[in-house]
């Protein structure tokens, strides 16, 4: 299958001994060593999580060739994403706590692996950041139509002010309530805010990065 074709490398932060373990995937347009992703990985790194990032494969072939590719089709995404989820749990054993998300289109994917059918015990939550609930501009196509769907619970860190998604819009739709949100002030796709805000972009990622250890450690996820 074209998912497989491209060998997987994974890119992992933090002790292999936590018990703790996400599997972070990127976004569409970005690495999975971008700067954005790297902030996060470390900062989950030091709050004594294991982060394991890998790439989808037009991603994988783009770093190989240096030439742009557009994303692969969403079957082939969650072929591959499936494929690593596998091989993570595989090498971590069945005493890890697994998780599974992404920036953007990496997050939209998680959500879309973990509505499927069969997958409910492969891992407990899925966390989204920045996640793209609609196309910039076109409000009225939402990408949430599986969310009910998901059996495990979701977080979904959120910029206020999100082009595919603001706070506005969102704080209007009828999400499950194993959806849930938490926004960061000001901030954008990237979760930036404005210099304006008086909050950093630093600030916004710390706080991004303390709610998904919440998430993940104090039980925030079996409560919803």
């Amino acid at each position: 299958m074209a998912a497989q074709t491209v060998p997987i490398e994974l890119l992992e932060t933090g002790s292999k001994k936590s018990k703790e373990v996400l599997i972070l995937a990127h976004g569409a347009g970005a690495p999975m060593d971008s700067p954005f992703m790297e902030a996060i990985a470390d900062g989950i790194a030091a709050a004594g999580i294991r982060c394991i990032r890998f790439e989808f494969p037009y991603m994988a072939g783009r770093r190989q060739t240096g030439k742009k590719r557009p994303p692969d089709r969403q079957p082939v995404l969650l072929e591959h994403f499936r494929h690593v989820v596998d091989q993570v749990r595989e090498n971590t054993g069945p005493d890890a706590s697994l998780y599974i998300g992404g920036k953007s289109m990496g997050g939209r994917m998680a959500t879309l692996l973990a509505a499927q059918n069969g997958n409910a015990n492969l891992f407990r939550a899925v966390i989204c950041l920045g996640y793209p609930f609609h196309p910039p501009g076109k409000p009225e196509k939402t990408r949430i139509d599986h969310f009910p769907d998901i059996a495990c619970p979701v977080l979904i860190c959120q910029g206020d002010r999100d082009p595919f998604g603001t706070r506005a819009e969102i704080e209007n739709y009828d999400l499950p309530p194993h959806v849930l949100l938490r926004w960061l002030p000001d901030g954008n796709h990237d979760l930036a805010p404005r210099v304006r805000s008086g909050i950093t972009k630093e600030e916004n990622l710390d706080a991004t990065v303390a709610v998904m250890r919440d998430f993940m450690t104090t039980g925030l996820h079996q409560s919803q």
